[in-house]
């Protein structure tokens, strides 16, 4: 395969914006010749998840009411970090803020495209290590519940679909190969 992009962009038009995300619309002509559009959602933030591992295997999880998808979630630790910070440093920043954390030791262990057919949103993942416990500092925007759980029952979770967040999802299952060698 190719790395020319086979679109042909005839015009494109913002048609919304906020904090966190822009729209755009774009009038093309498509890879078969025919016209179209495209919308492509932009972020203004990197996706960057937490996989806190205290000494006892047991994975620190958040519980939140997510407003997109009108239900309650367990997933990792996560949250935005601005394009034009380190993402270690936002992560560091959620982590503190959703568990009250500081961890000594941080490892990126993946990058993911969320979403590549209508955004162009990067999750960043870390594993953290070796912490020390203060207060949590959550986001006015932020009812969470912070629960330690095993590795293997979180993996389990994600296994059953009982965990359905992608970040979490690819998160734990990344662990869960490099335990095993991979």
């Amino acid at each position: 395969m190719s790395d020319i992009n086979p679109w042909q962009t005839l015009s494109s038009e913002k048609i919304y914006d906020n904090p966190w995300i822009g729209v755009t619309e774009h009038q093309v002509i498509n890879p078969s010749g025919g016209k179209g559009i495209y919308g492509e959602i932009h972020f203004k933030n990197f996706a960057i998840g937490i996989i806190a591992i205290d000494t006892d295997d047991q994975i620190f999880m958040v519980g939140q009411y997510r407003f997109p998808l009108k239900q309650y979630s367990w997933e990792l630790p996560e949250g935005g970090g601005p394009l034009a910070e380190s993402p270690l440093d936002s992560a560091k920043r959620e982590l503190l803020e959703e568990t009250g954390l500081v961890a000594k030791e941080w490892d990126e262990v993946l990058r993911m495209h969320l979403s590549n057919s209508v955004s162009d949103e990067l999750g960043i993942l870390y594993l953290a290590k070796e912490f020390e416990q203060f207060a949590a500092q959550p986001e006015e925007t932020e009812q969470l519940e912070v629960k330690k759980l095993p590795f293997e029952e979180v993996y389990q979770m994600v296994i059953t679909g009982k965990i359905t967040d992608s970040l979490t999802v690819a998160g734990i299952l990344r662990v869960k190969l490099l335990r095993e060698g991979f």
